[in-house]
């Protein structure tokens, strides 16, 4: 019998923000595509675009240590903001970044904060529109940001079918020790190349880990998955525990249609796009056919907060 009021550890992550989803329903209107549920929220803008707003919260002692130098935390900050909007196939356009910190905090830290995510701001046209400032016990970044997708080039992550072939676009595992994780770039061009010429059926950026944003778009599409081992590209000192389940690539993950695969595949392209498996009917299941020919399921899992 489920607990009527467990924990946040009890519910875990997903199960608290499947709660949260569900009330906040009520509040939707028929200006909002996509609520709660893909990698930025999407909302009626225009006769030939749509609005995206997607945000993050970046805390210190969970996702950075002050030591990891204030430029990159802050290029990370707006950077993973950036690769939602990328793998909704749009184009970032406006932030506005709110900080928490401590009146001990030094001022060469946070002019450095600063001045990490001015950088990715320039580097991807971001005009940075306004914020917040407030006293916390710790260093927190929270990053609020806009952008535009044509109508014709967006991108959920519940249309994957049966026959859709699977997609990411780099390796994969060991960010965390090659510190990938504070110096990735998020695959904006990738995403507006694909969205051209190729149409993905689906598409997400892997910060949870290959295997957990995978099952995301298996739960959205209601299908299911067949990967293969020796389709994995792992990232130098990486093994395939790592790459399937370490998470912070923010690679994109993406589906085709199978004439869209073959296209793909003969094609040149101008960016790295590694093939890894097939869409199946078998809902909400992923397996892995491994090197020796077996096939092996694999759990959702990667990183949660609770």
């Amino acid at each position: 019998m489920a607990q009527r009021n467990p924990s946040l550890s009890a519910l875990g992550e997903f199960g608290f923000i499947d709660r949260v989803k569900k009330q906040a329903k009520s509040t939707l209107t028929s200006a909002v595509i996509k609520g709660i549920g893909d990698d930025t929220a999407v909302c009626r803008y225009s006769t030939q675009e749509h609005l995206l707003l997607t945000t993050d919260m970046h805390v210190e002692g969970v996702h950075f240590q002050k030591g990891m130098g204030g430029e990159k935390i802050g290029w990370k900050a707006l950077a993973c903001n950036i690769s939602d909007i990328a793998a909704m196939g749009g184009v970032p356009k406006y932030a506005l970044i709110s900080i928490g910190m401590p009146s001990s905090a030094h001022t060469d830290f946070i002019h450095n904060l600063y001045k990490g995510i001015q950088k990715a701001a320039r580097c991807f046209n971001v005009a940075i529109v306004g914020g917040d400032t407030v006293r916390d016990s710790k260093i927190v970044v929270n990053v609020a940001l806009t952008g535009l997708v044509a109508k014709k080039h967006l991108v959920l992550r519940d249309g994957a079918r049966k026959g859709d072939q699977i997609f990411v676009t780099g390796s994969l595992g060991n960010s965390l020790k090659r510190g990938k994780h504070l110096n990735f770039m998020p695959r904006v061009e990738e995403a507006h190349y694909l969205v051209k010429k190729y149409k993905p059926t689906a598409m997400i950026d892997i910060s949870d880990g290959l295997i957990a944003d995978l099952y995301h778009i298996l739960e959205e599409s209601g299908v299911g998955a067949r990967i293969e081992e020796n389709n994995i590209r792992k990232a130098p000192g990486a093994t395939l525990e790592q790459a399937f389940y370490d998470g912070e690539d923010f690679e994109l993950l993406f589906t085709v249609k199978k004439r869209d695969a073959q296209r793909l595949l003969k094609t040149s392209q101008p960016f790295s796009f590694i093939h890894i498996g097939e869409i199946t009917d078998k809902k909400k299941t992923c397996v892995c056919v491994m090197k020796n020919g077996q096939e092996k399921k694999l759990q959702r899992r990667g990183y949660t907060h609770f």
